[in-house]
């Protein structure tokens, strides 16, 4: 995800600065974890990192900005786990057991993560934050669509772009779902899901589209 100007006031340059901020994210983490983000005080925040609220001021101008940092942060994460697990697929079976495996691996981190829920659901009451997880949909469907294309060069590439921005829009709108309802029901769903998403993957390569 692209580093957005808005998200951090001020870049921390020292170690000193680097470490407050650590603490404040820190902070904010552990009370959206306790409360949701919905519940997330700035006060509170600079209390539980023990910092001034000036402090926290200088780098994070309001809520939506500790937030988009939180996302932000996670977002750097899930791309590298991304690229890593596509990165060495070469062939298309590969491609669909690598690409399963990535959705139950994002199930089984958002389970044991409360709080990446609640982010994920402080970025949908955002339009900006809206628009930066969109942006780093795009380049997550990106690794797939590169991967995709080295099968099939054949498809045409806005057919290509669609499909797998699609495929991975549908996979998070799968785990926002799945880890709102009883752990059964979101097993389910996403057992649905990934029949779903293998079977768009065999299509693109067989160019049956």
């Amino acid at each position: 995800m692209a580093r957005d100007s808005s998200a951090v006031r001020r870049e921390p340059t020292q170690r000193r600065s680097r470490e407050r901020v650590e603490r404040m994210l820190a902070a904010a983490s552990a009370l959206i974890a306790e409360n949701g983000s919905d519940a997330l005080r700035m006060g509170e925040v600079a209390e539980r990192a023990g910092v001034s609220i000036g402090s926290l001021y200088q780098f994070f101008p309001d809520k939506s900005g500790i937030i988009r940092a939180l996302a932000e942060r996670y977002a750097v994460e899930s791309h590298a786990c991304i690229a890593e697990a596509l990165g060495a697929v070469d062939n298309p079976t590969d491609l669909e057991r690598s690409f399963l495996a990535l959705v139950d691996t994002y199930y089984a981190l958002f389970l044991a993560e409360p709080v990446m829920r609640d982010i994920w659901s402080g970025t949908q009451a955002d339009k900006a934050l809206r628009t930066l997880e969109l942006a780093d949909s795009r380049a997550n469907a990106h690794l797939l669509n590169s991967v995709l294309k080295r099968f099939c060069p054949e498809v045409e590439q806005k057919e290509l772009d669609a499909a797998t921005l699609l495929i991975w829009q549908m996979g998070e709108a799968t785990m926002r779902l799945a880890i709102s309802v009883d752990r059964e029901e979101g097993d389910r769903l996403v057992a649905a899901y990934k029949r779903m998403a293998a079977r768009e993957l065999a299509a693109i390569c067989q160019g049956s589209r």
